[in-house]
C-alpha cells in the first residue's frame, strides 16, 4: 500500500509540474496575442467615429431598435473554434453597426475556475460559453444569468429542435441559458491500429476483451483503448445503465447500491487485468496534458478512446499521418438495456449584471440562429440544436462527417437521464472524488469495496447537500 501511494504521489507531483509548464507557456501566449486584440479594438472605435450619425443602421435591425455599446464575450475551446468564433463576431458586427465585441477564450485548462470566480464576484462577460452542470452550481438562485425568457423579441425560441432541450437549462423559473448542441459519449477507433495488430474493431465487449490479448501479444505498450479517471467513471455508467436499466441519480438519490457500484468497479479493474486499458501509473507517466496530446494516441499505441461525440476533431486531427479515425458502435453485451447518457453539450447564457441585456440576447441569437453564423461555426460546438443553424450547416455541408456520425449513433442508442451534479467540480475536477476514486483503485490504494464506498460517500455529499 506504501509502496502504491508513493507511486501515485510522484506521478501525480511530475502532472503538476508539467500542468505548471502547460499554464506558463498559456500565459505567454495570452501576452503576445493582447497587442493585436488591442489594435483590432482601435481600430474598430475608428470606424464608429468616422461613421455617419445619422446612419439608420446603426440604431436598427430586423430585431428592433438597439443601442451602440460594447458587448464582452467568453468562452473556451480549440484553434479551430476560436477562428470561427471571431469570424462569426465580425459578422455580427457587420449586421449590428455600433455594436463592437469584445472576446475572451482560451483553452479548457483552468478555465472553469477562472469563470467560477468571475461568476460568483459577478464580473464574467456579458455573454459566456457555459457548461450545463454550470447552471446548478453557479446559479441555484436563478440571479446569476439572464432569464432569457425575458427577451423572447431578440431570441426566437422556437427554433430548437426539441423542447425538452430548453426545459434542462432552466432554474429557479428562468431560462438560464440556451443549449447549442447535444452530446454523449461513445467509442472511436484507430483502425490503422487494429489492422496492425490484425484483428477487427470490436463491437462488443467479449471483442473488446479479446482484442486486449491480441495487443498485449503484438507489443506489451499497445492498448485497443486508453481511458482517464473522468472517463473511467463515465464508461463504469454505462456499463451498470446497461445491466440494471436505471438512470445513475434519479430524484437526488442516487440509484445503485453498494454491492451494484462494486460490480462496476471490479469492471473497469478487469478492464486493467486483461491489457484491455493502461493504468492510470501509465497514463500519467506519458506526461501529457490530455489523451488527444498523448504521444501515444498519436500514434497508435492507444488505438481506442470513449469520447464525447463533438470530440471527434480534435482527436482525429492529433492523428500521425496516414492514420484512420473511425466511429465505434455501442457494445449490446453489456447487458439488456441501452445504457449511457445525452446531456446538453454547452450553452449560451448572458450574465445578470450586463448593462446591456437586450444587446446581449440579440449577440446569443445570432450565434444560435443566423444563418451567417451557422455557415460559419459549422460544428465547431458539436451538431446544432437550432433549426435553422442544422439546416444551413447541412445544406452547406459543413458538419463534420465523424462528429454527425457519432452524434447521429448517440441520440438513437442512449436511454438514460443524466443528473445536473454528476459534473459537479468536487466530482469531476482533478482533485475531485471520480480522480481520488479511480486512480485509487488502479494504485492499489483502494479495495473494490473502499473505492465504492467512497464514491458513494462522495456523490451524496454533493447531491444532498
Amino acid at each position: 500500500m506504501k509502496n502504491n501511494m508513493l507511486k501515485r504521489m510522484t506521478a501525480l507531483g511530475l502532472a503538476s509540474i508539467m500542468a505548471i509548464g502547460a499554464v506558463g507557456c498559456g500565459s505567454t501566449a495570452a501576452k503576445e496575442e493582447a497587442p493585436a486584440a488591442e489594435e483590432k479594438t482601435e481600430e474598430k472605435a475608428e470606424e464608429k467615429a468616422e461613421a455617419p450619425a445619422d446612419d439608420a443602421t446603426a440604431s436598427e435591425s430586423a430585431s428592433g431598435d438597439y443601442e451602440e455599446c460594447t458587448l464582452t464575450i467568453s468562452w473556451w475551446g480549440g484553434d479551430g473554434r476560436h477562428e470561427a468564433t471571431q469570424k462569426a463576431l465580425d459578422a455580427f458586427e457587420e449586421a449590428y453597426p455600433g455594436i463592437t465585441v469584445e472576446p475572451t477564450f482560451a483553452a479548457w485548462d483552468g478555465w472553469e475556475e477562472k469563470m467560477a470566480t468571475s461568476f460568483v464576484s459577478g464580473t464574467a462577460q456579458d455573454v459566456n460559453q457555459i457548461n450545463w452542470n454550470w447552471i446548478t452550481q453557479y446559479d441555484a438562485d436563478g440571479t446569476t444569468f439572464l432569464d432569457l425568457n425575458q427577451y423572447t423579441e431578440q431570441i426566437d425560441m422556437s427554433q430548437f429542435v426539441n423542447p425538452k432541450y430548453l426545459e434542462m437549462c432552466q432554474i429557479a423559473g428562468t431560462q438560464a441559458a440556451l443549449p447549442v448542441s447535444m452530446t454523449g459519449r461513445i467509442f472511436y477507433w484507430d483502425k490503422t491500429s487494429f489492422d496492425e495488430v490484425g484483428i477487427a474493431i470490436p463491437t462488443s465487449y467479449a471483442e473488446l476483451v479479446a482484442a486486449g490479448e491480441a495487443f498485449k501479444n503484438y507489443d506489451e505498450d499497445y492498448y485497443p483503448l486508453a481511458l482517464g479517471e473522468y472517463d473511467r467513471m463515465i464508461l463504469m455508467v454505462y456499463y451498470l445503465e446497461s445491466v440494471y436499466g436505471k438512470d445513475w441519480v434519479a430524484d437526488g438519490q442516487l440509484q445503485y447500491s453498494q454491492a451494484e457500484i462494486e460490480e462496476g468497479l471490479q469492471f473497469i479493474k478487469d478492464l486493467e487485468d486483461k491489457h484491455v486499458i493502461p493504468t492510470i501509473e501509465k497514463i500519467t507517466g506519458d506526461g501529457a496534458a490530455s489523451l488527444d496530446q498523448n504521444q501515444n494516441w498519436i500514434d497508435g499505441h492507444y488505438a481506442g478512446i470513449f469520447e464525447w461525440d463533438s470530440s471527434a476533431g480534435k482527436f482525429n486531427d492529433a492523428l500521425a499521418e496516414g492514420r484512420e479515425l473511425v466511429v465505434g458502435d455501442y457494445f449490446k453485451d453489456f447487458g439488456s438495456n441501452q445504457g449511457g447518457y445525452t446531456k446538453v453539450s454547452m450553452c449560451w447564457a448572458i450574465n445578470a449584471k450586463t448593462e446591456h441585456p437586450k444587446e446581449a440576447a440579440l449577440l446569443v441569437n445570432f450565434l444560435m440562429n443566423d444563418t451567417k453564423a451557422a455557415e460559419i461555426l459549422g460544428s465547431q460546438r458539436g451538431i446544432p440544436v437550432s433549426k435553422v443553424a442544422l439546416d444551413t450547416a447541412t445544406a452547406a455541408g459543413l458538419l463534420d462527417g465523424k462528429t454527425a456520425e457519432a452524434n447521429g449513433k448517440v441520440l438513437a442508442w442512449c436511454e438514460n437521464a443524466l443528473d445536473p451534479y454528476f459534473e459537479d467540480s468536487r466530482l469531476k475536477s482533478n482533485d475531485g472524488v471520480y480522480y481520488d476514486v479511480m486512480a485509487g483503485l488502479s494504485y492499489g490504494d483502494y479495495s473494490v469495496t473502499d473505492a465504492a464506498t467512497t464514491l458513494i460517500d462522495g456523490i451524496n455529499g454533493v447531491i444532498q447537500q
